[in-house]
């Protein structure tokens, strides 16, 4: 049997074993803005539509190497534009339209993206931000009228298929470079993790979580595409209709953000929650560990945890997929099998074991990088940074016990995580920043029952007197137009002064901990209310 190195080889090697099977779907519940009625593609539909679609991006002139930003939200259409410019060789710049335009334009800038794809509603917005760049077309989808052809693959294992953006912790997003390997090694692995994560075939995996990120775009879509299996998108989270959709799609398997638990658990309790058998097991991170035990025995399936970052991608992933799991104690269990890891102090030296320490993780073949991401796109300096001493520096804090079990502790990295969202604290920083109101501020996490983290800043100005809540609300709407609603503070205190270090930096720890007690004592003005998607 012929190796299939690119996105595409492995996926018309999947059509020709399972044509008539279904592979995408997405329900009438999360097409209704723009369908009469749910959307699903065999794998033989879906093929055909993939040909149409390449058959058209080459006659418009893209080609390998290039790059192709889609503005579709959680549409199918994500899916089916991957697979055309990966049989082109060419690459995914997926965007979220939540996005500021302000953050829209610095990821086309940034990325050298040629063209503009997406959703009607989208295109006068997308040709506004075309018209502040060079060499950007807008195209709407109604031009993409290719007839369907046979493509052959374009490109190698180590080819650009996407380029994804994650907030780092100096600033702006980077470009995390993810190859048709990182893809394919994804889909690998997670088939096969086994025990409670068998999958095959018959599996029905529903997701809610956006093509904008690796979760959905990588793990979820390379796991069911390499068994067979069908991937229903929703078009976000709807908690009180959420187990009604599992069960008229008939899921087996669940993709979660640890959110989803805590606000499922908030519901009254019902003599049907339980599944009965239907759901295998849901696959995600961040669950809340009181939450687990009681999740677990009301809606009657387990809550696998696991530990990935969009830079390892399947090259290296931790996954609680086996018994011991330890519900309730942050375990994230155990390393799959193609990857080593470290636990180190500051100094990178490793660890006692038991001992808290940083980890770091890489391939266990001879390339250490294999099946990770490429690198930062235009960022070397921060790719060889992160590889120092030829391992992956995660910036997240866990520890080891004496069976090799992980549990994850905190991060080290000043990245806040609000539902599933990493966002960098220097870039929140620097939108507060440009506010003429502020002199100064901080930006850490603190707790947040449902969300797990949220963003709280810290904000000194020169007019004391000035401290109230209406400067509060105005230097929160301007941050809040500058970027994603997620981004914005949830809670801004005023302050006199900002805690620092002996060397005169901001000291990040005081910082964490003054937050806290702050939230404790209710003192911040609370914006959490306001942090709303954009209907």
């Amino acid at each position: 049997m012929a190796v299939s190195n690119t996105i595409y080889e492995v996926f018309v090697a999947a059509a020709s074993e399972h044509a008539t099977r279904p592979f995408l779907r997405a329900p009438a519940s999360s097409t209704k803005s723009y369908a009469a009625d749910a959307i699903e593609y065999s794998y033989n539909e879906a093929m055909h539509e993939v040909q149409r679609l390449a058959a058209s991006y080459r006659d418009l002139g893209i080609g390998q190497g290039e790059r192709v930003a889609i503005a579709y939200d959680s549409r199918l259409d994500v899916y089916l534009h991957l697979l055309a410019l990966n049989a082109l060789g060419a690459s995914l710049v997926p965007l979220n339209m939540t996005a500021s335009d302000r953050e829209l334009q610095y990821f086309l800038q940034h990325s050298d993206t040629i063209l503009i794809t997406g959703a009607d509603e989208y295109l006068a917005r997308l040709a506004a931000l075309a018209d502040r760049l060079d060499s950007v077309r807008v195209v709407p989808g109604e031009q993409f009228t290719g007839r369907p052809e046979a493509i052959s693959a374009v490109g190698t294992a180590k080819t650009e298929a996407a380029l994804l953006y994650t907030s780092g912790t100096t600033g702006k997003p980077k470009g995390c470079m993810l190859s048709n390997e990182y893809f394919v090694t994804m889909g690998r692995e997670y088939n096969a993790l086994g025990a409670y994560c068998a999958i095959g075939p018959d599996d029905r995996l529903l997701t809610p979580l956006p093509p904008n990120h690796m979760n959905a775009l990588s793990t979820s879509f390379m796991a069911m595409l390499m068994c067979g299996g069908c991937v229903i998108q929703l078009d976000r989270f709807h908690p009180r209709s959420w187990w009604q959709t599992v069960r008229d799609e008939k899921a087996t398997v669940i993709h979660y953000l640890g959110v989803m638990p805590a606000i499922l658990l908030t519901f009254p309790a019902d003599d049907g929650d339980h599944l009965q058998g239907q759901v295998r097991f849901g696959f995600g991170a961040g669950s809340d560990p009181r939450h687990q035990a009681v999740f677990e025995s009301r809606f009657g399936f387990p809550l696998i945890e696991a530990w990935a970052m969009t830079e390892s991608g399947g090259g290296g992933m931790i996954v609680a997929n086996r018994e011991p799991r330890h519900l309730g104690k942050r375990c994230i269990g155990r390393p799959i099998r193609s990857m080593q890891l470290r636990i180190v102090d500051k100094d990178d030296n490793d660890v006692a074991s038991g001992a808290d320490g940083e980890l770091l993780v890489r391939s266990a073949g001879s390339d250490p990088r294999a099946g990770f991401f490429g690198g930062y796109y235009k960022d070397e300096a921060s790719t060889e940074e992160g590889w120092k001493g030829g391992w992956w520096h995660t910036g997240d804090v866990v520890r080891c016990d004496d069976q090799g079990l992980l549990y994850f502790v905190d991060r080290r990295k000043n990245v806040i995580r609000r539902s599933g969202e990493n966002i960098a604290a220097v870039e929140v920083e620097a939108a507060l920043l440009a506010c003429d109101a502020v002199d100064n501020c901080a930006v850490t996490a603190v707790p947040d029952e449902i969300r797990g983290d949220e963003v709280f800043a810290y904000i000194v100005v020169s007019d004391i007197e000035d401290r109230s809540d209406v400067l509060a609300e105005r230097i929160f709407d301007h941050c809040n137009s500058q970027l994603t609603y997620f981004k914005a503070p949830g809670y801004i205190e005023f302050t006199e002064a900002l805690p620092l270090t002996a060397s005169q930096k901001i000291s990040r720890a005081e910082v964490k901990r003054l937050a806290r007690l702050a939230v404790e004592n209710g003192s911040p003005v609370d914006f959490r209310s306001r942090k709303r998607r954009a209907s």
